[in-house]
């Protein structure tokens, strides 16, 4: 081993310094030593492994969940020629006879494989036979039954300490409460490992959450400042993706679902355009997301309510990874509360796990309706903290109107009440307002004394007051029937005035947040046609090594380029992300552009 790691950061990858903990994380691999390594998503964890796989002799195993990941990160590091591979279900016989021979000759550095395939006899017996020097378990939150994205094939992976003892093991994650990370090195048998948690925030990503009123029309007026921009839409369903992704198109924007049932051809055609094309929106379940490094996504949209913080914390993290301004936007209203409820309730897990399901949504819709920094409410939540409001998230940036809601919700409690707790949301706010339809008169609560006793407030209104309620606990809904709304223990206090409850009054129109100082690299007037014509540049060459466009340069190391205007060759090295072989590669078509310009 005669490079440093430092060397291999600024010749391979072509960075100039490491970030967080990424150099303490390499040396306690070299030295042997099992690590637990979360940095948040875009903080450079595959660095944390590939510099160390690449100064050792031998082999470095990387387990992946998902075959884009796996052809994405291998993509990248050919480009770089960096001999890596994959071993997955698209190789058919004869490319996984090859590969073996390849790996037991030593001209492979890191090979990604899923869990199950790794742990096959087959798997095991071929690569004992090979000089395997650390293994890296990408995604290793999946390893917990109480996370977020629990998968079963994942809990065998202890089992690497057996077939592979003397070998150094490294988990990675973007995602894990304290709680899950002690599972990580339980179920993993990690050895006493070194522990790097680096912060959560993403001080470039701005959160913004709104009361669901006019979803569509909602999410067309927060695209506006958004055309031409790469995002993801998230929905809960496979149709609504469909449909939504459909009108989208109709309003001029280029828009593709992804969802699991899709054919996988047409998945993966929409993946493809998706990360080698600019300004697609994909419009996806939660089935998308993991297995994308595309850097430069502008926008993660939710039009409807993930499951828990560490999902919306690990779907609005494939934003922004390059450094620049992004923005995480929601919307969410009462009746993705009654269905995300209903969903944990019908479920056939355990009652424990039940019980965990309700904390984690229960966190997530609280954090919907804080009234204080909103960044400041996401990192507590997995322990970490920030000193000052972040000024960059809808509550700093448009604090919200607080005010007393102590006698409205008592209307409301009292209506839910008198109506025998067997009604949805919707009848009892006709009752509260004083609506005189057939339904109100035919179970008689037109005769009623909460009858009409909420007529001040319109029904959008009630339902934000209704939905806020819910979410502090003093109604609960009805997961077997109809979605009735009942009264909670917790609601007797405020019922007999013990207490009081500020509510926040939703802005159906909320003011348009400044645009707040971007993180990155900033582009001048000036430099703005030079930029276009590196990213014309940029997409030929992808087009031409058919690779995607960011796995060439990201966008921040052609805003240097159009800043610096380097003219040859030592010039152009100095900007980070031009590592020795992309500039042997590549760099005389892009100084070419340069020179053009000037």
């Amino acid at each position: 081993m005669t490079a440093s790691p430092q060397i291999v950061l600024r010749d391979v990858f072509g960075y100039h310094e490491f970030r967080g903990d990424q150099e303490a994380a390499i040396n306690a691999a070299l030295e042997g030593r099992d690590a637990l390594v979360l940095q948040p998503t875009g903080g450079g964890k595959s660095i944390c492994y590939q510099i160390p796989a690449i100064l050792m002799d031998g082999v470095t195993i990387v387990v992946s969940p998902l075959i884009a990941l796996m052809q994405d990160q291998v993509a990248a590091l050919q480009v770089l020629d960096v001999p890596a591979d994959f071993l997955n279900s698209t190789l058919s016989g004869d490319e996984q006879g090859d590969l073996y021979r390849r790996l037991a000759g030593g001209q492979v550095k890191l090979l990604y494989v899923a869990p199950e395939r790794l742990l096959q006899p087959q798997t095991l017996a071929r690569l004992k036979a090979c000089d395997i020097r650390l293994i890296a378990i990408d995604e290793a939150h999946c390893v917990s039954q109480w996370g977020h994205d629990f998968r079963e094939d994942y809990l065998s992976l202890g089992r690497l300490a057996e077939h592979f003892p003397n070998v150094p093991r490294m988990a990675l994650t973007a995602t894990a409460t304290a709680a899950v990370r002690e599972e990580i090195v339980e179920q993993l048998q990690l050895r006493n490992p070194a522990r790097f948690i680096a912060k959560f925030d993403r001080p470039n990503i701005r959160y913004e959450v709104q009361a669901k009123v006019d979803a569509k029309r909602q999410l067309l007026n927060f695209l506006a400042d958004h055309r031409g921009a790469a995002g993801i839409v998230y929905c809960m369903s496979r149709k609504k993706t469909e449909s939504t992704a459909a009108w989208l198109q109709k309003e001029g924007f280029t828009a593709l679902p992804y969802h699991a049932g899709l054919h996988a051809t047409t998945r993966a055609e929409h993946q493809h355009r998706f990360v080698s094309e600019d300004g697609v929106i994909i419009v996806a379940t939660i089935a998308f997301g993991m297995g994308i490094d595309k850097p430069d996504v502008r926008f993660i949209a939710h039009l409807d309510l993930p499951k828990s913080m560490e999902s919306y914390y690990q779907e609005t993290g494939r934003a922004g990874r390059d450094g620049e301004l992004a923005v995480a936007w929601m919307v969410y209203g009462l009746q993705d509360v009654v269905r995300l409820r209903q969903m944990v309730e019908s479920s056939s897990s355990s009652e424990l796990r039940k019980r965990n399901e309700r904390m984690k949504l229960d966190a997530l819709l609280g954090w919907c309706e804080v009234t204080e920094c909103r960044r400041r409410s996401l990192l507590a939540y997995f322990g970490d903290s920030l000193v000052d409001d972040c000024g960059n998230c809808d509550v700093c940036l448009s604090p919200p109107d607080v005010f007393d809601g102590t006698e409205v919700a008592q209307k409301i409690l009292s209506a839910v009440y008198r109506t025998g707790q067997r009604f949805g949301a919707v009848h009892v706010i006709d009752v509260l307002m004083g609506k005189d339809n057939d339904k109100v008169r035919q179970h008689g609560h037109d005769k009623l004394s909460v009858f009409g006793i909420g007529a001040e407030l319109d029904q959008k209104q009630w339902r934000s007051i209704l939905r806020q309620l819910v979410v502090v606990g003093l109604l609960t809904v009805d997961s077997e029937g109809y979605g009735a709304l009942q009264l909670s223990e917790t609601s007797r206090p405020l019922l007999r005035g013990e207490i009081d409850l500020p509510l926040r009054r939703d802005l159906l129109v909320r003011k348009k947040s400044s645009v707040t100082k971007r993180q990155g690299t900033t582009l001048a007037d000036e430099d703005v046609a030079l930029f276009d014509a590196l990213r014309d540049v940029r997409k030929r060459l992808a087009d031409e090594f058919d690779v995607p466009p960011y796995v060439i340069f990201h966008d921040a190391t052609l805003k240097q380029m159009a800043a610096d205007k380097p003219r040859n060759d030592s010039a152009l090295i100095a900007i980070s992300g031009v590592g020795q072989t992309k500039l042997e590669r590549y760099g005389s078509a892009f100084l070419d552009a340069i020179s053009e310009s000037i």
